[in-house]
């Protein structure tokens, strides 16, 4: 197989499989997939915020979901790790998860939207954008916006430091589309500027300038 058909094969085969625990593993807060081969077979490391739903009593869901794996995506020895996800408030797919639920509840959008930005950016996240699309509030489909700190939209440190997620809930109205962008707080803006503190001086001291050295003198006589 050649190299560009291997790496198409296997993204397809991610994200098939991405979709596929997205679906089985709702109510575990499921946060993301990774795939790494081994001489002994495929490790699949699943992110959750409740692994304790992803493992099952006794290791009964574990087990079930390997034989499924193998089934559905013939893959080879899997062999399923779970990684809790330790702050879920920082995680798009967990929180766009959680919106959509809400939604489905009959929480109103705006109030859901508002609960859900607070906390993330609670957690410590530098800046976040909820958009929630389509049939709002009438018969004709809009979206609504709800945004709090900096969210980066292009170049490098977006594509490292914003992680986004999109789902969507099916109502009595229509479908609606929700996408969660979170700036982490880990980032670092290209526009970030650092004091490094000097000297210290006592209140009414000025700097003393630095006389010019013989060869400075030299060169501006010159």
């Amino acid at each position: 197989m050649k190299a560009k058909q291997h790496f198409l094969s296997r993204g397809i085969l991610k994200m098939r499989l991405d979709e596929y625990l997205e679906n089985e593993l709702a109510r575990a807060g499921y946060g993301g997939v990774n795939l790494v081969k081994t001489p002994l077979g495929t490790r699949v490391i699943i992110k959750a915020a409740r692994p304790g739903l992803v493992i099952g009593r006794h290791g009964r869901t574990v087990r079930e979901l390997t034989e499924k794996l193998q089934e559905l995506f013939q893959i080879e020895n899997p062999q399923i790790e779970v990684e809790e996800i330790t702050t879920p408030e920082l995680n798009a797919r967990v929180m766009a998860a959680r919106l959509a639920s809400a939604l489905q509840r009959g929480i109103h959008f705006r109030r859901a939207g508002y609960s859900v930005l607070r906390r993330i950016m609670g957690a410590g996240a530098k800046g976040v954008e909820i958009i929630i699309s389509g049939k709002l509030t009438g018969q004709r489909a809009k979206y609504q916006k709800f945004r709090a700190g900096v969210v980066l939209k292009a170049g490098e440190p977006a594509m490292k430091y914003v992680d986004e997620a999109t789902t969507s809930v099916v109502l009595k109205p229509g479908v609606l589309g929700v996408t969660v962008r979170i700036m982490k707080p880990d980032a670092e803006l290209p526009d970030a500027i650092e004091i490094i503190e000097g000297v210290e001086f006592e209140e009414g001291e000025l700097p003393k300038e630095e006389k010019p050295s013989e060869e400075t003198k030299e060169q501006e006589s010159e």
